[in-house]
């Protein structure tokens, strides 16, 4: 891949990496690239697989294995922001992701459902307002 680490916000020192934990790390991998079009980084190995957008540049999604399973609603979660979000959820439980929601929720103009990846870590797939 290509490029460095994505540094945003005002400092040039710090690199932004949203870390996940899961339980298998090839099957997370195959959902995350899917739904976010990254690639693994290349030298990934042990408990750990990077995951980065094709181009090389962009926030880093960090794969953790971890032996215990996933038991409480997430403190922290990813929302993917779409223009069509009944497509993009259609295509999302196909790689394997699970509705949490049965009807959309609707708020100051937003909609979205709540999903889980394969592992149950909760995220949202958003379609803006207009």
């Amino acid at each position: 891949m290509t490029g460095g680490p994505a540094r945003f916000g005002g400092r040039d020192d710090v690199v932004l990496a949203v870390v996940l934990d899961c339980a298998d790390l090839d099957r997370s991998a195959a959902f995350w690239c899917g739904a976010l079009g990254y690639d693994v980084e290349p030298g990934s190995a042990g408990r750990y697989r990077s995951l980065r957008p094709a181009g090389g540049n962009g926030v880093e999604l960090l794969l953790q294995r971890v032996p215990e399973p996933k038991v409480t609603k997430n403190r922290l979660h990813l929302d993917l922001r779409v223009p069509d979000v009944e497509a993009e959820v259609a295509r999302l439980v196909a790689l394997g992701g699970r509705h949490t929601t049965g009807d959309p929720i609707e708020e100051d103009g937003w909609t979205w459902y709540v999903l889980t990846d394969p592992d149950g870590n909760e995220f949202c797939v958003c379609q803006p307002p207009g």
